[in-house]
């Protein structure tokens, strides 16, 4: 069976930074890649950053340069650190791990969302 905690959202002024964090545990023989998304309201969800086991990264165009997501694989936690944050980044945030449990079986989980608010 596997864990899946997601934590860190909050309220951040304009130009303000956050950190969420998204730990899988439990009987995964490895973590493929872990993807954040996000949804605001009457908006469909968007993937905002993945990160592969082998350290490859993806951005969507509108966080670029402002989002980094990272991972302390030792730990099988990852994280999205956003910086510079607009009104604009204002929604539910996803982490969507993916890979093996122990008996080989595949997994696409979902977190259960976090909220992140961009206003002043």
């Amino acid at each position: 069976q596997v864990q899946l905690v997601e934590s860190g959202g909050g309220l951040v002024q304009p130009g303000g930074s956050l950190t969420l964090s998204c730990t899988v545990s439990g009987s995964i023989v490895s973590l493929n890649a872990v993807g954040w998304y996000r949804q605001a309201p009457g908006k469909e969800r968007e993937l905002v950053a993945r990160l592969t086991s082998g350290g490859a990264t993806t951005y969507s165009d509108s966080v670029k340069g402002r989002f980094t997501t990272s991972g302390d694989y030792a730990k099988n936690t990852k994280y999205l650190q956003m910086h510079s944050l607009k009104p604009e980044d204002t929604a539910v945030y996803y982490c969507n791990p993916v890979g093996y449990y122990a008996d080989n079986r595949s997994f696409d989980l979902w977190g259960q969302g976090t909220q992140v608010t961009v206003s002043s």
